[in-house]
C-alpha cells in the first residue's frame, strides 16, 4: 500500500485527489488548517479508517518549516501531492495573501521531503494554466499554448492587483519548485498539474454556496437564474473536469515517465454558452438569457497530448460534467 502525504486535503482540487487515492487502495495522510477541517473529510469519508485516511495539522503554509514535521510518517511516505496554494480574490495585499504563500509553501515542501522524508520517491505539484498562459498577448489565434510555454509575468506586475498576484503565485511557486530540483538533485522526482478552469461536482460537507471553487460559481449562479440577462463571457475558454483531474495526479505519480514534466491538463474548449444550454437542458425551469457567453471568433490553439499519450487521461465532456455536478450544488441550496 503506498502511503501518500497530500497537502491541504480539504480543497476542491484536494478532496477528489483525496478521493481518487482512496479508491486507488492508498494510505493517505493530509495536512488541514485545523480540526473542523479534519472532521469535515472524515464525516466525508465515513467508511474509511484512522489506517487510510489521517491527518496532520499545518496552520499556515508560508510559515518558514511549516512542513519539516508533517512530512515525517511511520510508515513513511512514498509519494507526497502538494495542492495547497491559495486561489481567490478577496485579497488586500497580494504578496502577503498569494505570493508568499503559494512560494514559500512550495519550496518549503520540497526542503521539508529533501531532509525529513528520504522515502519519498515522487513530488507532484497542483500549479495552474496560470504558470502557462500570457494574457497580455491576447487571444493568440496563431499560438498553441502547451507544457513548452510560461506566463512571463513579472514580479512588478505581481502586486499591482488580485488577479495579477494569483497568475504570479502559481508561476513563481512552479518555478521555484523546478529550479529547487535543478539546484538540489534530490532523491525525489517531481511532476506538475497545469489545469485551466476546473469544474465538476463538489462535496457538499465541505463546501457552501459561499464559499465554492472560483470556477463554480458560474455554474452556482446560472442554476439560481441570476443571469437572466446575459451570459457573461467565459474569460478563458479552457477547461477540465476536476475527477480527470484528479487521477491525473496520480497517474503522474504511478508512472515512472511522467517524472520531470509539466502537464497541461485540459478537456480542451468550452463556453459559458454551452454550460448554460447544458443547464438549460437538464434545468427547464431555470431561466438564463439566450444570449452571450458564446466562444470567442478567434483563439488560441492547445496542446494536451502529452497529458494522453503519458498518463492515459481520457477526459469528460461539459454535458456530463454538467450533469454530475447539478445534484451536488442542489444539495447545498443552489
Amino acid at each position: 500500500m503506498t502511503r501518500v502525504l497530500l497537502t491541504g486535503g480539504s480543497g476542491f482540487i484536494a478532496v477528489h485527489v483525496l478521493e481518487a487515492l482512496l479508491a486507488h487502495g492508498h494510505s493517505v495522510v493530509t495536512s488541514v488548517r485545523s480540526e473542523s477541517k479534519a472532521q469535515m473529510l472524515r464525516d466525508t469519508f465515513p467508511e474509511v479508517g484512522k489506517d487510510r485516511l489521517d491527518f496532520v495539522f499545518v496552520a499556515d503554509i508560508a510559515q518558514e518549516g511549516a512542513f519539516d514535521e508533517a512530512v515525517k510518517s511511520d510508515p513513511p511516505f512514498d509519494w507526497v501531492m502538494h495542492t495547497a496554494s491559495p486561489f481567490h480574490f478577496n485579497v488586500t495585499d497580494p504578496q502577503k495573501d498569494l505570493l508568499d504563500p503559494a512560494i514559500i509553501g512550495t519550496t518549503g515542501i520540497l526542503k521539508a521531503i529533501k531532509t525529513n522524508a528520504p522515502s519519498v520517491k515522487r513530488v507532484v505539484i497542483t500549479s495552474s494554466f496560470a504558470a502557462v498562459f500570457d494574457p497580455k498577448a491576447g487571444n493568440r489565434p496563431e499560438h498553441t499554448y502547451s507544457e513548452k510555454d510560461w506566463n512571463p509575468i513579472t514580479a512588478e506586475e505581481a502586486i499591482q492587483n488580485p488577479p495579477s498576484g494569483y497568475r504570479a503565485s502559481k508561476t513563481f511557486a512552479e518555478k521555484a519548485a523546478w529550479e529547487f530540483v535543478e539546484r538540489e538533485k534530490p532523491h525525489f522526482t517531481l511532476s506538475t498539474m497545469n489545469p485551466p478552469m476546473v469544474f465538476g461536482p463538489i462535496h457538499p460537507k465541505l463546501q457552501t454556496l459561499d464559499t465554492l471553487n472560483t470556477s463554480n460559481q458560474r455554474i452556482r449562479d446560472m442554476m439560481m437564474g441570476k443571469m437572466a440577462d446575459e451570459v457573461p463571457a467565459a474569460g478563458v475558454n479552457v477547461w477540465v473536469d476536476v475527477r480527470d483531474l484528479a487521477l491525473a495526479h496520480i497517474r503522474a505519480a504511478e508512472r515512472p515517465q511522467a517524472a520531470g514534466k509539466r502537464f497541461f491538463v485540459t478537456a480542451g474548449y468550452f463556453s459559458n454558452r454551452e454550460i448554460a444550454d447544458a443547464i438549460r437542458e437538464l434545468l427547464p425551469e431555470v431561466k438564463n438569457a439566450a444570449k452571450g457567453g458564446e466562444f470567442p471568433k478567434e483563439y488560441f490553439k492547445y496542446d494536451n497530448s502529452q497529458t494522453k499519450e503519458v498518463l492515459g487521461i481520457s477526459f469528460r465532456s461539459v454535458k456530463d460534467m454538467v450533469k454530475d455536478t447539478l445534484p451536488t450544488l442542489k444539495a447545498i441550496g443552489a
